[in-house]
């Protein structure tokens, strides 16, 4: 068991930590690419992505299925939506690995992994596109797979890298059981973090940001109602968009998980049935409290 005490998220440490600035034109506060969706998920990389641009991100740009690319350029109109190759059964094949290395080139922070269905299909993916990058990553759901077996496969981007792993993704890359690793998620989430040289934003009721050989940090959410589909893939838009606009990758990480909190709060007042297109909605109000010198919890 983890003998490590992180430090509390809060709004005070938010502000002394400096908050990224919301001035400047799109193209200073950032571009985000979100790579992912297999022809049966286009609603996860359309999450992310538009919370990308609720927390402030200048431009976003998707690739994913060529079934799906039209319609979601339809869905949100304010991103670069370009297609993908897929395979039979709609998972993303590797015939797009270069096209995604080509956009990632022009952008600031690349998402990888929401919508993803198939671990093998999206490490074979991955593969071919993670060793190619040289800038900010972020790594949630099962683009994670690329790490299982080889936590060092992104130590080459030098700190710019933060996972957002549920559970049992977790466990896989860790390649345990996901009993044990729910025992000690805090332990789990060192061990990611020093093992990849990424930070790592973790949880569900509980969430722990985590530095690889530095600091740690924790936030309890008081909204049930986030544990919801697609939760996860807002609170990695979050960390891309943020990232995007200047955050390090563990203040990214850790604006984010407040900002989520926050607005699952906030909507769980009118009862636990919100979506979590809702939350997306509401993490810029969320934000604003910071702000606005508020503590969060009006």
């Amino acid at each position: 068991m983890s003998s490590e005490t992180p430090e509390t998220i809060t709004p005070e440490l938010l502000r002394s930590w400096g908050l990224p600035s919301s001035g400047g034109d799109k193209s200073e506060r950032g571009t985000v690419l979100v790579a992912g969706g297999a022809r049966q998920t286009p609603g996860s990389v359309l999450l992310a992505a538009e919370t990308a641009l609720r927390v402030g991100a200048g431009k976003v740009q998707i690739a994913t299925a060529a079934d799906t690319a039209a319609s979601l350029a339809v869905a949100l109109p304010e991103a670069f939506v370009d297609p993908l190759p897929v395979l039979q059964d709609g998972e993303l094949a590797v015939a797009g690995a270069d096209r995604i290395v080509e956009l990632a080139d022009a952008a600031d922070v690349v998402l990888l992994g929401p919508g993803l269905g198939d671990p093998d299909a999206a490490n074979l993916l991955l593969a071919q596109v993670v060793p190619r990058l040289s800038g900010a990553l972020v790594l949630d759901a099962l683009g994670t797979a690329y790490l299982t077996g080889h936590l060092d496969g992104v130590r080459h981007l030098a700190g710019r890298v933060v996972l957002t792993p549920n559970v049992v993704e977790a466990a896989a890359m860790l390649e345990r059981e996901v009993e044990e690793v729910g025992e000690d998620e805090l332990g789990a989430a060192r061990e990611l973090a020093d093992g990849s040289g990424a930070v790592v934003l973790t949880g569900a009721e509980v969430s722990y940001v985590v530095a690889p050989a530095r600091g740690s940090w924790s936030l309890l959410s008081a909204s049930a109602g986030l544990a919801t589909a697609g939760s996860g893939d807002v609170k990695a838009g979050a960390v891309a968009g943020l990232v995007a606009r200047g955050a390090s990758p563990e203040k990214a990480a850790a604006l984010a998980a407040w900002a989520h909190a926050r607005a699952g709060e906030r909507l769980g007042r009118d009862g636990p049935g919100f979506l979590a297109r809702d939350v997306v909605r509401e993490l810029p109000r969320a934000l604003a409290l910071l702000d606005d010198g508020a503590d969060g919890s009006s």
